[in-house]
């Protein structure tokens, strides 16, 4: 216990710095359109050059694990999606996961596949963005995370250009990525038509799924959606 309060202090294990808790519809990957829960942690190692998230690299509030969990509770739907900056860089955030799936919450991660997935819940369905060389960190991939997915898991890639759509291509071949997870195409914000990435995936006949970011059509890129 801290002398000056008498209250037992907060394991390091049992606290996150969090940006925002907020509800709002799911943008993106498989349960795109449904109601979700979003724990937005604060930090991240990449700088990719489309973030739209920078305001989730600094800052934040330190909460307890518990606290968090609950919040998210009170909001009475069952999905909830863990989030960044990376969430994954911080190492609260597999404990975060691991309570989010005990209260059986259908949980997922967006992290951006730098950092080793090998400890994340087994319960916890992972969509793993792979960074293309449009984003400025391709060199961050930790390929042997693809091996560490599972049935049901998602393997993202976010096109700014026909030279990131053909590299992706390159990968889904390399990788067997269609045969094995459900891969998602997504034309990066302000860079790319979402018509002409369709055109393409129809054209080459791609066995992955062309998604646009659902919350930036309702709302732009306001914080909190």
């Amino acid at each position: 216990m801290t002398a000056a309060s008498g209250i037992e202090p907060v394991p390091r294990e049992e606290r996150l710095r969090i940006t925002e808790v907020f509800y709002s519809l799911q943008g993106e990957s498989r349960p795109a359109g449904l109601p979700t829960v979003f724990v937005r942690l604060t930090g991240c190692p990449l700088r990719c050059v489309y973030c739209d998230t920078t305001y989730a690299f600094h800052g934040g509030t330190v909460r307890r694990i518990d606290d968090i969990v609950d919040e998210v509770a009170g909001y009475g739907v069952p999905r909830v999606c863990v989030t960044g900056g990376e969430p994954l860089a911080q190492p609260g955030c597999l404990r975060l996961l691991q309570k989010l799936c005990d209260r059986h919450f259908d949980v997922s991660l967006e992290t951006s596949g730098a950092l080793d997935v090998v400890d994340v819940d087994e319960r916890v369905s992972i969509v793993l963005d792979l960074k293309t060389p449009g984003s400025g960190e391709a060199a961050r991939n930790l390929w042997q995370n693809i091996d560490r997915l599972k049935t049901g898991d998602q393997v993202k890639f976010v096109i700014c250009d026909r030279r990131d759509y053909d590299w992706a291509c390159e990968q889904l071949a390399a990788h067997d990525l269609a045969a094995r997870f459900a891969v998602l195409f997504s034309p990066s914000w302000g860079q790319l038509d979402p018509r002409e990435l369709a055109e393409w995936i129809l054209a080459d006949r791609l066995e992955v799924r062309c998604q646009v970011q659902l919350h930036k059509y309702l709302w732009g890129d306001a914080p909190g959606h």
